[in-house]
């Protein structure tokens, strides 16, 4: 047996590692793993070039809780190591960046991670262990070597008994780490890193029932087995062509679990220039909240999970989505945690969105029908790339959709050559009308309609920001919500209405109405419209109303915490107006007034508590 101090130059790195290295200390497991996982790996490369005479026989990785003895252990068939291996490794190489770090990382040293970025893998052990053992048997015909460290820089090297080529790693678990020593929270980091690493892993056993014999001797019989917790062989790994909807589907529910629905549709991330990156995402089924449905992608380095916040390498939109990426050209900073932001970044950020774009014009294109009918579901996700992705927004032109309120789905192209005859106004401009809500808003769209008019239903909490991208980028369009003013006035023609009412007459019942109603909460405007229409008409002006909606979404509510000022539109040819301008009673036009106004906040869905129980009772005395 021999004796000897770990080649490094600063005495406290034990302490540091300890207590600082991770930000989680359940990532040593992640890391040891990952070690195992590499030396089968060198081991079957070995195997496949010849060097290697023994044969590799499929090994596997099995980690084993020793709760009576306070013990993990992590033990693998891979390629193993010789003594002087043990020496260079575990006591040299692996801390030559020992200074190097402590200097570095003296004022931050809970940036997680650093052990991996200085090949310090191993050493992650100390933070849950005050010992760690290390036995292990090269591939090459030489005896085995048992290394033991208590967390000091002092260590011990003697020869090991062990006959099978490998490593079994040993961790004895100190008192400030014994939930490391639960088989349910174990078993939740391995599925958590490791549940698609390339060997497989033991973890315990688990009994099954078989069915042996044939015909009427046919039995179930149950065995012992051992229980594999991870796939080696994920979806992602596979090529397309390998692949129906069916493995899609069952890789999505292996994935997610708990998530019940089914994903609208997957894409097959698959390049192998100028970087390395395959993955499978997937479309769900997206509602109108998009702060909740973040953080679903998971990010993988060769199969070792990473994280599952991917921003910087899926643009913002997409981190909507579902599914996998892997990839070992992302560069990560000093922890596999945390993303460092780069050129290559960049160029796989560029690939994903272009490759997302590519496929929804190909749903687009194969089966209009079938996309139609996925609208709603992924509509969300698509306008927000249009937002944020400038080359996107151009792509997105050809397959997003402007659905009317009476389904039907056009692309912006098709919406445009559908109304330009008749919703150009007098200074050629083209007005878009639209909804954001067909039933609050139903008077205001048949009014539309009955001026042949179409009405786009536009619902998403972020249509307020596009329909403001749209207007910039085209020239002569405007959007206007169907209620942000009386029909005329959207789309203005020369032909105009003619007033019943003299200048003088209106200035009277203006101020009838205005004295009855409140200036503070209304702005009375007077119109000449059509005798049939309303007599009141409230609107909220579409600059204010859009401001408020987009300054909400945005995280800023200067215009959200102003209090709401309405546009009530007067039309000068109703019979009513006419009515309460003659009469002699102020109590009837008071109640002609109030009725009228109630109408048209009950249109408007404004109409409520107080003011609602007394328009019932007003209603029910005018039928008595």
């Amino acid at each position: 047996m021999s004796k000897g101090k770990i080649n490094v130059s600063v005495e406290n790195i034990f302490p540091l590692i300890k207590k600082f290295l991770y930000s989680d200390h359940e990532i040593f497991l992640r890391e040891l793993i990952s070690n195992a996982t590499d030396a089968t790996s060198k081991l079957k490369h070995l195997s496949s070039i010849g060097e290697n005479k023994i044969k590799f026989n499929d090994p596997i990785i099995e980690v084993k809780v020793d709760k009576k003895n306070k013990k993990l252990h992590v033990i693998d068939q891979g390629i193993g190591m010789t003594t002087d291996e043990v020496k260079k490794y575990i006591n040299e190489v692996a801390f030559s960046g020992a200074e190097e770090f402590l200097e570095k990382y003296k004022d931050s040293a809970k940036d997680a991670g650093i052990i991996g970025h200085f090949g310090l893998g191993f050493y992650s052990a100390f933070m849950v262990a005050n010992k760690v053992e290390i036995i292990t048997k090269s591939y090459k015909k030489e005896e085995g070597v048992h290394w033991t460290c208590d967390g000091s820089p002092e260590y011990s090297l003697k020869k090991s008994d062990k006959k099978d080529r490998g490593t079994e790693i040993i961790l004895h678990i100190d008192k400030d780490s014994k939930e490391f020593l639960e088989e349910s929270r174990i078993k939740n980091l391995l599925l958590k890193y490791n549940k698609f690493m390339p060997v497989p892993i033991k973890f315990g056993t688990k009994e099954i029932t078989k069915k042996v014999g044939k015909g009427k001797k046919e039995k179930e019989i149950k065995e012992t087995v051992d229980d594999i917790i991870n796939n080696p062989n994920p979806a992602w790994t596979k090529p397309p062509k390998d692949l129906d909807e069916n493995a899609y589907k069952d890789f999505y529910r292996e994935l997610y679990p708990m998530q019940f629905e089914e994903p609208l549709f997957n894409i097959h991330l698959n390049v192998d220039y100028p970087f390395n990156l395959t993955g499978i995402l997937y479309f769900p089924k997206i509602s109108n909240d998009i702060n909740i449905q973040k953080d679903k992608i998971q990010l993988y380095q060769n199969q070792v999970f990473v994280t599952d916040n991917v921003e910087g390498i899926v643009p913002e939109f997409l981190t909507l989505l579902r599914g996998v990426i892997d990839s070992p050209d992302i560069p990560l900073n000093v922890s596999r945690s945390y993303l460092q932001a780069d050129g290559a970044v960049k160029k796989i950020s560029n690939y994903i969105t272009r490759k997302v774009a590519d496929k929804l014009n190909s749903l687009f294109k194969k089966d209009r029908k079938e996309f139609e009918k996925k609208w709603n579901d992924i509509k969300v996700i698509i306008e927000y790339g249009m937002l944020s992705e400038e080359k996107f927004f151009e792509k997105a032109k050809t397959f997003a959709f402007y659905p009317s309120v009476d389904d039907h789905y056009y692309t912006f192209k098709e919406l445009k050559d559908k109304i330009s005859k008749n919703q150009t106004d007098k200074d050629g401009k083209l007005i878009i009308l639209y909804a954001s809500n067909k039933e609050d808003q139903h008077s205001y769209i048949e009014t539309a309609k009955s001026k042949g008019y179409e009405v786009i239903l536009l619902d998403s909490p972020i249509i307020s920001h596009l329909i403001q991208k749209l207007e910039t980028s085209e020239e002569n369009i405007s959007f206007t919500r169907v209620d942000a003013d009386v029909i005329d006035k959207l789309v203005k023609k020369d032909k105009s209405e003619v007033s019943k009412l003299s200048e003088k007459e209106k200035e009277k019942v203006k101020s009838i109405i205005e004295e009855c109603v409140g200036k503070e909460k209304y702005t009375v405007q007077l119109e000449a419209m059509d005798s049939l229409s309303p007599p009141f008409v409230i609107t909220f002006p579409e600059f204010m109303r859009r401001m408020k909606e987009m300054q909400q979404t945005g995280g800023n509510n200067m215009f959200g915490s102003m209090p709401e000022i309405y546009n009530l539109i007067i039309n000068v040819n109703n019979p009513i107006v006419s009515e309460i301008l003659k009469s002699k009673s102020k109590d009837k036009k008071n109640r002609l007034i109030n009725q009228s106004l109630d109408l048209a906040k009950l249109s408007q869905n404004l109409l409520k508590g107080e003011d609602l129980t007394s328009f019932i009772k007003r209603s029910i005395d005018f039928i008595k």
